[in-house]
């Protein structure tokens, strides 16, 4: 169930994304048939405009043909050149050149400028009884520049309504958790440290009065697991709290580790062996207690995983020469393995592949290693069927 609610919620963001794309394309589309539009209706205008022109130019002198350009087409919005029938500039506005500069390289850059309107738009030519007396060019008004550039100005403001909104969400829900974190630790070590203190003592009773080897070898057993108990609580009630971090001795934390689940593995009912490889022994700042947490959290995630009778965890811890990182912690087995599809959910709160997991080990896990210690961990390699590397980095 699980599984199918992380998937949801992927698809779900992917849906959205889907709408979000739909509705941009929308926007685009939408402008684009409104700026054909006014060019269209630009063009007729600039058609009117030139057929005054060429009724003007059959006058004897040239007072009417510049009382057409000057008076009618110079006051519109659009760029314009006139030309004569070779296409050389005569008259020009709203191009960003000065109109009553006529030095030949003005006029040149004219020129280049109306080879560039010409792609961009059909001149108009100026008839006069079947002779083509010169062209009308022109290009978009600026309420049409604009018009084009609003679906991008709506894409960046989206954009960052976006990006400001998730930063918040993703803030704001990080703070949830840490809150529940924080919470749910600090009144599991409460809750179990009262009743921890009253086995003490009777455990401290029973030692006077039991005297049978026996006995004594049960309650050195009840010990031992009320000591456990009692570094579980020292660990919840470290969440939320600074971590105080000593120089350790990295490979002694892990053999800690591997002889207590060494220990225990008769009661798994399974024959599986952990191996060591770790022949450095790199000093390392570490809160002991809750980077134990950690490895313990991986062997037993790994333990989880060999789902046949026998199985394979390995730990190697090796030494980075160069770079942020000095210690890798490689725990490999040879179980069942993640899927793809399920390789960037498993450290996430409530994500598990187990009919009774909580899925919050491996979150723990790395909210220790990352939070409280700056290193890393990550899935470095794993196959459906043949088994799991977690790597840790220090």
């Amino acid at each position: 169930m699980k599984i199918n609610l992380y998937r949801l919620k992927g698809r779900f963001k992917g849906v959205l994304f889907i709408f979000a794309v739909v509705i941009i394309v929308l926007l685009f589309i939408y402008n684009y048939r409104i700026v054909n539009q006014l060019r269209a209706e630009s063009r007729q205008i600039l058609l009117l405009y030139a057929n005054l022109h060429a009724s003007a130019a059959s006058a004897e002198t040239t007072t009417n043909l510049n009382f057409i350009f000057d008076e009618i087409i110079l006051p519109t919005n659009f760029p314009t050149v006139l030309t004569d029938s070779d296409k050389r500039p005569n008259a020009w506005k709203g191009i960003g050149i000065d109109p009553e500069d006529r030095r030949p390289e003005t006029v040149q850059k004219v020129q280049d400028m109306v080879r560039v309107m010409a792609r961009e738009a059909e001149p108009i030519p100026l008839m006069y009884e079947d002779i083509r007396i010169g062209y009308l060019f022109y290009g978009d008004s600026k309420l049409i520049e604009q018009l084009q550039m609003l679906p991008y100005f709506g894409l960046i403001s989206v954009g960052l309504f976006v990006l400001v909104g998730a930063f918040g969400f993703r803030s704001i829900q990080r703070s949830e958790q840490q809150f529940i974190w924080v919470g749910m630790s600090k009144e599991t070590a409460h809750q179990i440290g009262t009743p921890l203190s009253s086995i003490m003592g009777w455990i401290e009773l029973l030692k006077g009065r039991v005297k049978d080897p026996p006995g004594q070898d049960t309650l050195l057993e009840m010990e031992r697991d009320v000591d456990r108990l009692n570094k579980v609580t020292a660990r919840f009630s470290q969440i939320g709290s600074k971590a105080a971090l000593k120089d350790t001795n990295v490979a002694a934390v892990i053999d800690d580790v591997v002889r207590y689940f060494t220990r225990r593995l008769p009661q798994w009912g399974k024959k599986v062996t952990i191996e060591e490889t770790c022949f450095l022994k790199p000093v390392m700042p570490l809160n002991r207690e809750l980077f134990e947490w950690v490895i313990e959290n991986l062997v037993k995630n790994a333990l989880d995983a060999i789902e046949k009778d026998s199985g394979k965890i390995t730990i190697n811890l090796g030494e980075f020469k160069n770079g942020r990182h000095k210690v890798f912690i490689d725990i490999s087995d040879n179980g069942r393995g993640i899927e793809a599809a399920n390789k960037r959910d498993v450290f996430k709160p409530g994500f598990s592949t187990k009919k009774r997991g909580w899925g919050l080990g491996l979150s723990l896990a790395k909210r220790i290693v990352e939070d409280y210690h700056g290193g890393r961990l990550f899935v470095k390699e794993s196959k459906v069927d043949r088994g799991t590397t977690m790597r840790i980095l220090l």
